[in-house]
């Protein structure tokens, strides 16, 4: 393992949301902070601090990863997917995050970044999720707001939504 030296700024370079990034950074630089703040990505959310509250939640490398217990240096040459990945363009929200707009399924916003973050990346794994599946993970997460009723139901609607969208695309 490659040892840093502390206070110096050491170049780092990955893929976020498909596209090549690089920046430098100081070997105790938390992902969250250098996507915040030298990448401008501020849709990764910074709560608790302590991995606790789930609204860091970011992909690295196909894995779910709380960004605030990431060190920026350990992401050097990973794939990296925010929320800002998951609209297929910039004037289009994802089929998950309509289900969120159309079932209310936030209100403060603060954690529905990392809630995206991992419904996303749980239902291209299990398209047909039942409630109890999405509510244990979602226990992962801290929403103070909206009592979670309508998340579960837009990720409901979202996995079928989706499973259908794949079924006529391997029909076509």
């Amino acid at each position: 393992m490659t040892r840093l030296k502390s206070g110096a700024r050491h170049p780092i370079r990955f893929s976020l949301n498909g596209e090549p990034v690089e920046g430098e950074a100081e070997p105790r630089t938390l992902l969250s902070d250098f996507l915040r703040h030298q990448l401008g990505a501020t849709g990764t959310h910074v709560g608790c601090e302590h991995g606790v509250c789930g609204a860091c939640t970011v992909v690295v490398d196909g894995m779910l990863t709380r960004s605030c217990l990431t060190l920026a240096a350990q992401v050097d040459g990973c794939e990296i997917k925010t929320v800002e990945g998951l609209a297929p363009a910039a004037d289009r929200l994802g089929v998950l995050q309509q289900a969120f707009r159309r079932h209310h399924a936030l209100q403060c916003g603060f954690c529905t970044a990392g809630i995206l973050m991992s419904l996303d990346h749980y239902l291209a794994r299990n398209p047909t999720p039942t409630e109890a599946e999405l509510r244990d993970l979602l226990s992962g997460h801290l929403c103070r707001c909206t009592g979670y009723t309508p998340i579960i139901q837009a990720a409901l609607e979202a996995a079928v939504q989706l499973a259908s969208s794949k079924n006529e695309t391997s029909d076509a």
